[in-house]
């Protein structure tokens, strides 16, 4: 992570905000101590896209807790 002043980043926002929008995160503090971090935003997937978990059930039971049981029982 990038470390940075209050005053360097007020003086060259455009470059440390070129850095964030790369991928780096930069750390900000002021009179030595961190202030905040600016971080690069993950793009979101569009919602077509997106994939949600579905659990796997045999018998009416999921199969975690299947698993879990048999654990349980020393199998």
């Amino acid at each position: 992570m990038k470390q940075a002043t209050f005053t360097e980043v007020r003086n060259h926002a455009k470059q440390y905000f070129d850095i964030v929008a790369s991928g780096e995160s930069v750390r900000v503090s002021r009179n030595g101590k961190p202030i905040a971090d600016i971080v690069p935003i993950v793009a979101e997937l569009p919602s077509w896209k997106q994939r949600r978990a579905q659990p796997i059930v045999l018998d009416g039971v999921s199969v975690s807790r299947m698993i879990i049981e048999e654990r349980e029982a020393g199998f």
